[in-house]
């Protein structure tokens, strides 16, 4: 399902919640929603089962108002994690930071010697901290790697549209094999 589908389906289920939860509150033991052997349990259990029901309604409507709120709502100030392309034809996509770390670890392994990446990403999406952790080959030369690390980090930030506010690089060279 999609998004907007999801957020249809909460919406509809949100009101059914309400509405039934209003019901229950309004609605007294009536002889038309209620058999005869339950309005009997209902005539006997007098003063409580009004109040069970009042409360079991009040839950419904609460849960129900609180769904709605939450899947109508839109999202306060700025967005994290959204790319956005203004100009003439304006648009703006989400993107979790797995997607983004994942992007440039497969970019960082493509530069010669490099066995491993892996990239941690924290902070505001603006101007996130960047760390990046090499597994490099024996044979690899830090002079090849250094600005092939240095123009992946630098595509990154343009991608996705943020400078990394501290970038710490650590590589670990594999010892040679005998």
């Amino acid at each position: 399902m999609t998004d907007a589908a999801h957020r249809l389906l909460w919406t509809v289920v949100g009101l059914l919640l309400v509405a039934g939860g209003t019901t229950v509150l309004t609605v007294d033991a009536d002889p038309v929603l209620l058999g005869a052997g339950l309005r009997e349990a209902w005539r006997l259990a007098t003063p409580w089962s009004t109040l069970a029901a009042a409360v079991a309604g009040l839950l419904c409507a609460v849960a129900g108002q609180r769904l709605l709120h939450r899947t109508v709502r839109r999202p306060e100030g700025t967005l994290r994690g959204v790319l956005t392309r203004p100009g003439v034809r304006p648009g703006r996509t989400r993107l979790a930071s797995d997607v983004l770390v994942r992007a440039l670890e497969r970019d960082l392994v493509q530069a010669a010697g490099v066995r491993r990446a892996r990239v941690v990403l924290s902070g505001a999406a603006p101007r996130p901290d960047v760390q990046v952790h090499l597994d490099l080959a024996g044979d690899a030369r830090a002079a090849t790697v250094h600005p092939y690390v240095h123009a992946a980090v630098r595509r990154f930030a343009r991608t996705a549209d943020c400078r990394p506010a501290h970038l710490d690089v650590t590589a670990w060279i594999e010892p040679d094999r005998p």
